[in-house]
């Protein structure tokens, strides 16, 4: 049974830090820093570096930057586009770390299941910040930004402490997201889309002329047939 927590353990810290990261990177990694600093958890040999305090210092402060910038409309976009390139393999990297001492083919597993689940968190969040960004009001980022904050924060420490847990709400993310992200598409689609033709001074939507219809005509012995 002490086997089967120990696996089960770090499947959940493997997917964990992948769907985490494609989120928020930095709250992340101030989260497994902070928690191997003051004996919460024991990190993987691969990831003891993320309890240095110069790493510690250095994701607070880009969690400082990204605080601010994840709730301004239109700068969190921005933000999101950029950390496409940043994300996702940085979950990968962090998935395949969190396995520990595996042989390679173990780490390259990890290192796809983490860098697709950061892929899919990040395209769900950044979608969906450009969906909410079409409303001119900032509480709705505001509200959307500490969601995400807290659900990085939670999710990371259910996946250290309450690993079975963290699984199944996964799973439920996982069905969730496959459902949601074709929807997304389509939103992030019609927005640029309506973009697209603003600044083109196109019109909405594309209604061709009618096509002219020919006059009917009548026959010699239909006209004949309408005199008598």
């Amino acid at each position: 049974m002490e086997q089967l927590d120990s696996v089960v353990a770090m499947i959940a810290l493997t997917m964990g830090v992948g769907w985490a990261s494609g989120i928020n990177l930095y709250a992340t990694l101030l989260m497994l820093g902070f928690m191997a600093n003051t004996g919460n958890i024991d990190l993987p040999p691969d990831l003891e570096v993320l309890a240095n305090p110069l790493v510690i210092a250095a994701a607070g402060f880009m969690y400082a930057v990204e605080f601010f910038a994840d709730k301004v409309p239109g700068v969190d976009t921005g933000w999101d586009t950029l950390h496409t390139f940043i994300r996702i393999p940085a979950g990968a990297a962090l998935a395949a770390g969190a396995v520990g001492d595996m042989n390679i083919a173990v780490e390259l597993a990890a290192a796809i299941v983490g860098g697709g689940l950061a892929a899919g968190s990040h395209a769900a969040k950044a979608g969906g910040r450009v969906m909410i960004n079409t409303s001119p009001e900032p509480v709705s980022n505001w509200i959307a930004s500490i969601g995400e904050d807290v659900a990085v924060i939670a999710g990371i420490w259910a996946a250290l402490q309450q690993p079975y847990v963290f699984l199944g709400m996964l799973v439920v993310f996982i069905l969730l997201l496959i459902w949601l992200l074709p929807k997304i598409w389509r939103g992030v689609k019609k927005v640029f889309g309506f973009l697209a033709r603003l600044i083109t001074g196109g019109s909405d939507e594309s209604i061709p002329p009618p096509k002219p219809q020919p006059l009917p005509s009548n026959s010699n012995a239909d006209l004949n047939k309408q005199q008598h």
